[in-house]
């Protein structure tokens, strides 16, 4: 009987990190059928005779990004929805530009962690550990360097030269998600309540309305 229930607390266990995690492929391709009505933790596969080569290609990482916005920078994603061929494989990348001292602001991805590289220029990087600690982990990354950021923490990228910077970020996920921590707090539709704003940031409903109105 003891031996009954050891095996099955450590099927639970099993269970419990298998369904934490996008499960396996049970076949060789499952392309995303991005228009299919099936609605579902993902993209329903399109039929295998439909398929073609262009579901497994992206041309154009090779492009600039366009940083003349606030920010400075541009992420160009490669996930699902841009390359239907990754679909049940759990990867994707994305390239990010940086116009000198262009910020990739704090953001999140739910359900992924990232790995990124510098091609070009020098980068500051960081994430911020959950509570209570909420500790900031942050490292100067130059041409060749590696970074990672584990899943679903806060995490960004700062170009600290006078020149434009570079990365390819891969994520173990073909649909990471972003959060991007300003949009998310001030730009929801509908506006999130300004008092449930001014009493989480410590600052007067007026300055929330201010920023707000930015998002």
């Amino acid at each position: 009987m003891d031996f009954v229930l050891v095996s099955l607390m450590f099927l639970a266990i099993g269970f419990s990190l298998a369904i934490a995690l996008e499960p396996s492929p049970l076949q060789d391709l499952c392309v995303a059928d991005l228009k299919g009505q099936v609605f579902m933790n993902g993209f329903a596969c399109k039929h295998p005779s439909m398929v073609h080569a262009d579901d497994f290609y992206f041309g154009g990482l090779h492009m600039k990004g366009n940083t003349s916005n606030a920010l400075g920078s541009k992420v160009t994603p490669v996930f699902v929805t841009q390359l239907p061929g990754l679909n049940t494989l759990g990867i994707s990348l994305a390239r990010i530009d940086y116009a000198p001292f262009g910020v990739n602001p704090p953001h999140t991805h739910p359900r992924a962690s990232e790995v990124i590289t510098v091609l070009e220029g020098s980068l500051e990087v960081g994430f911020v550990t959950s509570n209570p600690e909420n500790r900031l982990i942050s490292k100067t990354l130059c041409k060749g360097d590696v970074f990672v950021f584990p899943v679903g923490l806060v995490h960004y990228q700062k170009n600290n030269g006078n020149t434009n910077a570079i990365a390819i970020a891969a994520l173990n996920s073909q649909n990471p998600g972003v959060m991007p921590i300003a949009n998310v707090i001030f730009g929801s539709k509908p506006d999130i309540k300004k008092d449930i704003l001014a009493k989480a940031f410590q600052i007067g409903e007026d300055a929330i309305a201010n920023i707000q109105r930015r998002f």
